[in-house]
């Protein structure tokens, strides 16, 4: 898998996956906070299946970066 989840977008999710999945602790304490999980998975591996579909790429090109 080649990287495609660049540093601010990779922040941005990991941010918005923990803040969605905070939702099933605190409140309304809806089951649809794991919905989360998504967003925080693709934004710590750096790569997301969606950007790959549509040819995406928001990681700057570096050296030896894959």
């Amino acid at each position: 898998m080649t990287k495609n989840v660049g540093a601010i977008d990779r922040a941005f999710r990991i941010i918005l996956g923990l803040a969605l999945i905070s939702l099933v602790f605190w409140g309304p304490q809806t089951p649809w906070g794991w919905i989360g999980l998504v967003p925080l998975a693709t934004g710590l591996v750096s790569w997301c299946p969606l950007y790959s579909l549509v040819g995406l790429n928001t990681c700057k090109a570096r050296g030896g970066e894959s």
